[in-house]
């Protein structure tokens, strides 16, 4: 026999079971035919695997929209994935937004409390950004990875062995059919002869399936570690940012209460009113420990012929000669002068002399 009789046979004989498997399935569709039920216990574990696999993915894919929401890059991520290519760095959106914010604050001044403050913020939010690309690397390798390849790797073999047992259940029930149409003694013992294999296959591909079966439940274990870990990293990165927005938000809030007194007034004060909405409810919490600066002491202050000590918050650049330019935390005596606007005091310091704006200073006992 050559090899191209061999191979006409293999594929003939084939051909044949696959017939037969064929017509017993259609058979019991329609009723006609008796089907080997499997074990309560292997029905079971298969309806486990099912399960376990079903709520996999979908909690696999809702947890990649969590992480990126951004539909093209989880495709791009997937190309170069299958492309076994790293994919190229891209800024996220909290680094871009703080990046924005640096740059206006930059371009509008360091020097000026809304320019600082801009730039503050652009950093906490590029911190926030950097925290958020960890978490994201994080529950990739730790979380995604695992479920991945759980989908990919146990569950494919699992399908493939549950498939070549639904085979094997065809065919044993096939042979039990002939079974029972044999007549002749000949064809009867035949017909015996393969029902007692087909019966033997299918035990051994049933044993095996069950073993592979009742690895889901070491599956279940080990993707509950991983879950652990991702509610770690989400705490680590929660934590995270909230240690940067409270850091940020006590460098944002040492307004003195007299601005955020004034800050309906149209006055020339060199604060914004915006900021003040912004920070406002953080400035009371932020400074409770410190002497701040209340509109009764400056109305004294004003009234009074008198000075006070006064602790610089912010830089300032004067915007002319009559004014004083100032450097934070430095500590210069200021008075009020008769017909000065309510926004400004008069500073001085050593021998130097100008406005300054009240609102960038805290008045001192």
């Amino acid at each position: 026999m050559n090899i191209m009789d061999f191979n006409v046979k293999k594929l003939a004989a084939d051909a044949g079971t696959f017939l037969s498997r064929a017509v017993q399935f259609t058979e019991e569709k329609l009723g006609q035919a008796e089907k080997t039920e499997l074990d309560a216990h292997l029905e079971n574990l298969l309806s486990k695997a099912e399960c376990t696999k079903i709520w996999t993915e979908k909690i696999m894919k809702q947890t990649e929209v969590l992480l990126q929401p951004n539909p093209n890059a989880r495709i791009e991520e997937f190309v170069y994935e299958k492309l076994d290519r790293k994919a190229p760095s891209r800024i996220n959106n909290p680094e871009l937004l703080g990046q924005y914010m640096i740059d206006a604050g930059t371009e509008f001044g360091p020097g000026t409390a809304y320019g600082n403050a801009l730039i503050k913020c652009g950093e906490t939010q590029k911190r926030i950004g950097t925290a958020d690309r960890e978490l994201i690397q994080t529950s990739a390798l730790n979380f995604l990875t695992p479920l991945r390849n759980f989908i990919e790797g146990d569950y494919k073999t699992i399908a493939k062995e549950r498939k070549l047992l639904q085979n094997k259940r065809l065919d044993l029930d096939a042979a039990k059919t002939r079974l029972k149409k044999a007549k002749a003694a000949e064809t009867r013992s035949s017909s015996e002869q393969e029902l007692r294999i087909t019966q033997s296959e299918f035990d051994r591909q049933a044993e095996i399936t069950r073993l592979l079966l009742e690895g889901i439940s070491s599956t279940h274990a080990h993707h509950l570690r991983c879950l652990n870990d991702f509610v770690e990293a989400q705490m680590t990165y929660y934590a995270q940012c909230y240690q940067y927005m409270l850091d940020l938000q006590k460098q944002l809030g040492s307004f003195p209460s007299s601005y955020l007194s004034n800050n309906n007034q149209t006055s020339g004060t060199p604060m914004p009113p915006s900021l003040a909405n912004a920070v406002g409810s953080s400035a009371v919490a932020s400074t409770s420990s410190l002497v701040i600066t209340s509109p009764s002491s400056l109305s004294d202050l004003k009234e009074s012929s008198g000075s006070r000590k006064a602790r610089v918050l912010y830089d300032y650049d004067a915007a002319n000669s009559t004014e004083l330019s100032l450097l934070a935390d430095e500590v210069i005596t200021v008075f009020s002068v008769v017909g000065m606007d309510s926004d400004w005091l008069m500073g001085e310091r050593g021998n130097q002399k100008g406005k300054v704006p009240i609102t960038y200073l805290e008045l001192l006992n």
